[in-house]
């Protein structure tokens, strides 16, 4: 088989038949690398059948005639006739009768194929390097098995069809744009179409005797649609811009695959590859994915079989390497996918969070709403009352509630360390301040970000940031309802802050121009640094004291001295007492009071600007009223018991004198017989004693 190729090689350079059958012309390497590759799969790949090899020497010449076609005649034509017999009949005589079935026009400018009588045996046909743009005049060469019409203007594919014993056909570098026509060529053994304008691989399925195909330098995209060609060994793909290939793996014969310089960018656009037994040579450079690091280990891996790879031989030790290399590599992306994994669980989680926050916000707010017309008249329109219906406020509850259901499928509440920071998204994350935290990590936190939880919640679990998280240093709070300044106070409880954020989403306290500066005030005895991430100056100190030192010095005169003791610490309270007793001298108290504020305690003028959450004002609230109404039950049974007293006391001073009278008349009626009434008091202590 390989003498067929070779044999028509040295017919193509105008050979002599003793050496051996003709082969094909000289494929211009230098001039088209696709060409190259060309010939090399030509006298690489097994030869034509026995049909094609039979080349018979000539033992006559016979008679050659060129004609053009009648339709297309020109006097550019009649003298390029007469060219082509002067040619023939002087330089190419002698080959003519030692290569009868050889015939080469190649570079004669031409720009259709002339008809040829007379060489009906003619078995290869060269029209390299003309002008045609259309094949046509062929269709009498039924023993034609090498067709080659390379660097021509042909747009369409066409005048093939009785052209049954064709076994090669080279069409590279012309303007096709579709693959057609092909139906009875089904002895074709390599079919070059490198060079055109293809976009899609299709009509070539039943081309089962097909052993080479180049569809280099086309505008491909996909590789699919190519299963049928089950004699194909050899299939060269670059310079196109492939992104994706199917269909590969049903090739049983496929030995190289040349996809150098395209598009794909990730191991899955080939994957069918790896499912490829036969596949031995492979090349993939100019590829995006050539670029990345796991490129080599990952192909040899999945590709076991394979001997070359980018025109390199692979040796026992890379493969081993890159089995090695996958082995971590796949580690890596499972992990990575882990991480990506929590992530998006993390993501949908604070989107579950953030969406129940501003369901329970609106509902406030439509509570609210509804509370503050509730007494208010409604209003007239048109003659008629302007009327919020039941139903509708219902309706609207209810669409809130089963809002909240759908998303209770997702966690309420997240808690992550990362980092120096502990985040905490949602009411029930503070529950989780109550775990058991290891030593490294509690001591590891230096900043706690609250997040869409309401700011009255944090003030409960304040104490617990100074035993869980004795390091924590700065608090971040976004969407967590702070309205007021005094809520600022109930941060007193915490055991030291160097850093305060509050993010003006969800905390509508920053939009008030002096927040900053009663933060200051209010907590001036931890000598903050930063707020907002803004540093803090000493102008900043100054100012805020210049503009709340008053207040809290009103404060402190006008709060009640039993509601003032409880406020302050064992030391202010001896203080107090001092001073309500007038035994201490205020210069040493000033000066006791100085160094405390300097040991880094609060005043006790900032210390009675206190903070009390909602809860906690109900609370009290409640209390007040149960002792209200302790106090008032017990008042009306005193004055009732008293009422009751007055009228038997009345009762007896209008019976009594007629009491009186009676005693006196029982007593003297008793005594009247002195004996009997001896012997009857005698009876009365001797039943007694009894």
């Amino acid at each position: 088989m390989a003498g067929a190729a070779a044999a028509s090689a040295r017919l193509a350079r105008g050979g002599s038949p003793a050496a051996g059958p003709a082969s094909a012309p000289e494929l211009d390497p230098e001039l088209d690398p696709e060409r190259g590759g060309l010939r090399a799969a030509l006298s690489a790949g097994p030869g034509p059948p026995a049909a094609s090899r039979a080349c018979p020497a000539l033992t006559r010449p016979g008679r050659f005639e060129f004609r053009i076609n009648k339709e297309q005649s020109s006097f550019h034509n009649r003298l390029l006739q007469h060219d082509l017999e002067k040619n023939y009949s002087g330089r190419q005589a002698e080959e003519k009768i030692l290569n009868s079935d050889r015939l080469t026009l190649e570079r004669q400018k031409l720009t259709v194929c002339p008809i040829i009588d007379g060489e009906d045996h003619l078995r290869l046909l060269n029209f390299q390097h003309n002008f045609i743009t259309r094949i046509q005049n062929i269709s009498n060469l039924q023993h034609l098995v090498f067709l080659d019409l390379y660097d021509n203007q042909i747009e369409e594919i066409s005048g093939l069809s009785t052209l049954r014993s064709l076994r090669v056909l080279l069409l590279g570098k012309n303007r096709l744009k579709k693959i057609s026509n092909l139906e009875n060529l089904k002895n074709l053994d390599v079919l070059d179409l490198h060079g055109n304008q293809i976009t899609k691989i299709e009509n070539i399925n039943h081309l089962g005797e097909l052993r080479v195909l180049n569809l280099a330098r086309n505008l491909l995209t996909i590789v699919d649609n190519i299963n049928g060609l089950d004699s194909l060994t050899e299939l060269n793909l670059r310079h196109n811009q492939v992104c994706s290939i199917k269909d590969v793996d049903t090739l049983p014969c496929l030995q190289r695959l040349f996809l150098s310089f395209n598009n794909i960018s990730s191991f899955e656009d080939i994957l069918c590859l790896a499912d490829s037994s036969s596949l031995s040579d492979i090349t993939l450079d100019g590829n995006p994915i050539a670029q990345e690091t796991w490129y080599k280990h990952t192909v040899l891996h999945h590709m076991m079989q394979l001997r070359q790879l980018d025109m390199k031989r692979i040796t026992e030790e890379e493969r081993r390497m890159a089995s090695v290399a996958v082995r971590k590599e796949e580690e890596r992306k499972r992990e990575s996918h882990k991480q990506t994994l929590l992530k998006e669980k993390k993501r949908l989680t604070i989107c579950n969070i953030a969406r129940q926050w501003e369901i329970q916000q609106n509902r406030v707010a439509l509570v609210g709403s509804l509370n503050t017309n509730k007494d208010n008249e409604p209003c007239q329109i048109n003659g008629s009352a302007a009327y919020v219906f039941p139903e509708e406020s219902r309706s609207l509850d209810t669409l809130l509630s089963s809002a909240v259901q759908g998303l209770s499928v997702l966690e309420s509440h997240l808690v992550e360390v990362e980092g120096d920071t502990l985040y905490l998204y949602g009411s029930g994350a503070l529950e989780c301040l109550d775990r058991n935290w290891s030593v490294q990590t509690a001591a590891a936190v230096v900043t706690v970000s609250f997040m869409f939880m309401e700011f009255d919640e944090i003030v409960q679990v304040l104490t617990k940031l100074k035993t869980k998280f004795p390091n924590s240093v700065h608090l971040k709070f976004k969407e967590t309802n702070l309205v007021a300044l005094q809520q600022f106070n109930a941060l007193a409880q915490v055991n030291r802050i160097e850093q305060l954020t509050v993010d003006p989403q969800g905390n509508p306290v920053v939009s008030f121009t002096l927040w900053k500066y009663y933060v200051l005030f209010r907590l001036n005895h931890f000598n903050l640094q930063k707020i907002n991430g803004i540093e803090v100056t000493q102008n900043d100190i100054v100012m805020a004291e210049r503009l709340f030192g008053i207040l809290a010095y009103v404060a402190s005169s006008e709060l009640p001295h039993y509601r003032m003791l409880p406020l302050l610490g064992e030391s202010r309270r001896k203080q107090f007492h001092y001073l309500l007793e007038g035994k201490g001298k205020k210069s040493g108290i000033g000066n006791e009071e100085g160094s405390d504020n300097r040991a880094g305690g609060e005043s006790t003028a900032r210390a009675t600007l206190n903070y009390s959450t909602k809860d906690f004002h109900m609370e009290k609230l409640e209390e007040i009223k149960g002792r209200r109404t302790l106090c008032q039950t017990y008042v009306e049974n005193l004055v009732k018991e008293a009422a009751d007293i007055n009228l038997k006391n009345e009762s007896l001073q209008k019976l009594w004198p007629q009491m009186f009278i009676e005693l006196v008349r029982d007593a003297v009626v008793e005594i009247r017989n002195k004996n009997s009434y001896m012997k009857l008091c005698l009876q009365r202590i001797a039943d007694q004693k009894e």
